[in-house]
């Protein structure tokens, strides 16, 4: 199934935050948004602001430029079981 960047956008930004060993309140915290929100971005059940994306960005220490083309590419991310999924 193709999903829009925008559709990705959680995934990619679970999978930055488990690779540095985060919480999602520690997440939440750095990027100043409440962690009930930010849950339900990683869900996909919100699609957040271009603000917000600068926010999160900046928190997990990479370009805005560099989040949103991850959120573009077909790299794989990873499920909540630790396996492999691609995310078109």
């Amino acid at each position: 199934m193709n999903r829009l960047p925008s559709e990705r956008f959680g995934a990619v930004i679970r999978q930055m935050r488990k690779a540095r060993g985060w919480s999602q309140e520690r997440l939440a915290a750095d990027a100043c948004v409440n962690r009930t929100y930010m849950g339900e971005i990683e869900r996909a059940r919100a699609i957040p602001t271009l603000a917000t994306a600068e926010k999160l960005a900046q928190a997990l220490h990479v370009a805005l430029s560099e989040l949103i083309s991850r959120c573009e590419s077909h790299a794989p991310v990873e499920r909540r079981t630790g396996q492999l999924e691609n995310v078109e």
